[in-house]
């Protein structure tokens, strides 16, 4: 290994240990935010997921955010029973039920929403906009590169 490459390597470990902790630093933040509006995580991007996109059935919820049913099915209870969500039956198949804001819930979220993207600005704006134009580049181009070699790994081991 030249030092070139262990240079290198020392610079990757120190991106992803500062990349893991300026993530954990902006997650702890939103979600000490979310837990003052009496949400957990998962109830309020369900709830975020309902405001954005209309009305869901279970199963995609649980698909989106990789929640088993039976956890999402707690979950969308317990928003029930807060009054913000739901249950309809969804047009044209009666056997899958839609989960979707009340207009409590509409009205809630209406409330909460600026004040959490207030804080996702507050919480960023240490960054000029230009910083955030480039580390949303280079934070695509990791993804995408990483998304990608793990399809063509994936191809090859099937072939």
């Amino acid at each position: 290994m030249t030092e070139r490459d262990a240079d290198g390597k020392a610079l990757d470990l120190r991106l992803i240990r500062v990349m893991v902790r300026a993530v954990d630093t902006l997650y702890s933040s939103l979600e000490h935010a979310i837990e003052s509006y009496g949400l957990s995580m998962d109830t309020f991007r369900i709830l975020e997921f309902l405001y954005n996109k209309g009305p869901q059935t279970i199963q995609k919820i649980s698909e989106t955010f990789s929640i088993p049913s039976g956890s999402i099915t707690y979950v969308v209870d317990k928003l029930e029973k807060k009054g913000f969500v739901e249950r309809l039956p969804r047009p044209g198949d009666r056997r899958k039920i839609n989960a979707a804001l009340t207009t409590d819930g509409v009205h809630f979220f209406d409330e909460i929403f600026p004040k959490h993207v207030q804080i996702i600005s507050d919480n960023l704006s240490f960054a000029t906009d230009d910083e955030k134009l480039q580390l949303i580049e280079v934070l695509k181009k990791i993804g995408y590169g990483i998304k990608n070699r793990t399809t063509d790994t994936s191809k090859r081991d099937t072939e």
